[in-house]
């Protein structure tokens, strides 16, 4: 199937569309009995431990989160420590609380629904402490399983077309997502739940290691067939979604013939009552590169983003001071993030909002993102996805809903009023976003993104939201703010901000405020 043949993708996205009637037609019940186990089980493969002591980074979590998916210089060189406290804080358990039914996990990064169906992969090269190999990370056991011994960063390079970041990689985070354990609760839309939650565990990677100074970038286009095959995937039920490659020691990944064999290794316990969802596999496949022609070419996209000169007023974002700014490490605040489930109706500052944006949108470093001109620092800006707001309560900045210009590190306001009720309502009628500060909501242009890279744009779209929101997570987080992930009425996300948004899709809602525990009630 053609990954420009755009029909199926687009197929896809409309009929996973969120609306007030869809909610109250579609009759699905969740069973508990058919609940999916959170982690993929290698009964058959030992786990090795991985090491669960290490420095903490440097007090600057702020600019890390910033600096988070930037590709700039050699960086620090791995080893197996910096990789396990990657792993920790990008997708590890971070608390555990017992209940009457067993015990909740909790991991750093947010998923919808708290499903964690996502499972990371680490390809290596000999490194200090840890052989080289492909390894599945193991969250429940804080461990690897190795499934291939020896050197096959160059079988990875290679599916990837040569991309030259992979190319020259210590290490190759792998990320694949298997359908059931998210379609328990989500159904066909989960295929967009892939890349958000991927991105959000993306985010906590990145800032990980701009902290740790360990170069990374993000690689969307690859052969699928290829990478399914080495990370041994029934691509029935899960399939590779992204590659992010770490470090650079200016040298040649080698090794590996090109064929790769299937192992077909047992996992286990198997899923019970699992229900197939065709669609999303139908979509997977219509994304899918072939050859590594086909991935160079999709490398060669472009998408030349739309920006009108402002017909509102122009508000200067007015970030927090360095003196001002929080001092805590990037892994306290991972360690104390969790999506807010009640906001307290308390307002924010200008300067907490402005530098949770400027923080989340100073930009990614990915194979689909060019070089951008707009001012401000990092070699790449991410403009596929643009920001609109909802503001209910931030001290220095009237009610209202506002655009994002980020070439002039601005908000330009749209329409000036108390729209809280109707944050809630496109919010899929949930009180967060009604109670919270400011609902920031993620609008792409799709149809630009598909003629500029076809299907596979789809993708890659839905995983820079999920990365951005993922930023803005954390940098709420780092201020001790609160913040949570939503889902949304789509088209009418869209009607709401028009006419400036006319002609754009809504991908991704992140709500944020202060978390109603923290405020003091009085009788």
């Amino acid at each position: 199937m053609s990954n420009r043949n755009t029909d199926s993708v687009w197929k896809y996205h409309n009929e996973t569309k969120h609306s007030y009637w869809s909610i109250r037609t579609g009759g699905h019940r969740l069973d508990f009995a058919t609940y999916p186990v959170p982690f993929k089980v290698y009964p058959e493969i030992e786990s090795a431990p991985l090491p669960r002591q290490w420095e903490d980074s440097e007090a600057a979590a702020l600019r890390a989160i910033a600096a988070g998916g930037m590709r700039t210089g050699q960086g620090a060189p791995l080893d197996s420590k910096a990789l396990a406290a990657m792993l920790y804080y990008a997708a590890g358990i971070t608390k555990r609380r017992q209940y009457a039914g067993g015990e909740l996990y909790f991991r750093a990064a947010a998923c919808t629904g708290a499903l964690y169906e996502v499972d990371l992969y680490l390809a290596c090269g000999p490194l200090p402490d840890l052989e080289p190999g492909l390894y599945h990370f193991d969250p429940a056991g804080f461990a690897l399983h190795k499934l291939r011994g020896g050197e096959w960063r160059g079988a990875i390079a290679r599916a990837t077309g040569n991309e030259e970041a992979v190319e020259q990689a210590e290490a190759v985070i792998l990320s694949a997502g298997t359908y059931w354990r998210n379609a328990w609760k989500y159904r066909t839309r989960t295929y967009r739940h892939f890349f958000w939650d991927n991105g959000t565990i993306l985010a906590n990677l990145f800032a990980m290691a701009a902290a740790r100074k360990v170069p990374a970038r993000l690689v969307m286009g690859f052969v699928d067939e290829e990478i399914d095959r080495l990370l041994d995937l029934d691509t029935q039920r899960e399939v590779a979604i992204s590659l992010v490659a770490l470090g650079s020691r200016a040298r040649q990944a080698s090794g590996a013939a090109s064929g790769v064999e299937r192992l077909g290794l047992p996992t286990g316990p198997p899923a019970k009552g699992e229900s197939d969802y065709p669609l999303m596999r139908e979509t997977h496949a219509a994304s899918s590169l072939a050859t590594s022609g086909e991935v160079e070419a999709w490398r060669g996209g472009s998408v030349v983003p739309r920006e009108a000169e402002p017909a509102g007023r122009l508000i200067d974002l007015k970030p927090l001071s360095e003196a001002d700014a929080p001092g805590d490490t990037m892994e306290q605040v991972i360690q104390r993030r969790g999506s807010t489930r009640r906001f307290a109706r308390v307002a924010i500052r200008f300067e907490q909002l402005s530098t949770m944006l400027i923080a989340a949108t100073r930009g990614i470093e990915a194979d689909f993102l060019k070089p951008s001109p707009e001012p401000g620092p990092g070699p790449a800006a991410s403009r596929w996805n643009d920001l609109y707001l909802i503001v209910n309560a931030v001290e220095g900045l009237a009610a209202g809903s506002y655009y994002l210009r980020r070439d002039k590190a601005a908000l330009e306001l749209l329409q000036e009023g108390e729209f809280r009720d109707r944050a809630g309502y496109l919010g899929l009628e949930q009180e967060l976003p009604a109670d919270a500060a400011v609902a920031v909501f993620f609008l792409a242009d799709l149809k630009a993104i598909l003629e500029g890279y076809g299907n596979r744009g789809y993708r890659a779209a839905q995983m820079e939201a999920g990365i951005l929101g993922g930023k803005l997570y954390l940098a709420s987080y780092a201020q001790k703010i609160g913040a949570t992930g939503l889902t949304f009425y789509d088209d009418e996300v869209t009607e709401f901000f028009s006419p400036h948004a006319a002609g754009k899709s809504a991908v991704f809602l992140v709500a944020a405020g202060i978390p109603a525990k923290r405020v003091l009630r009085t009788v």
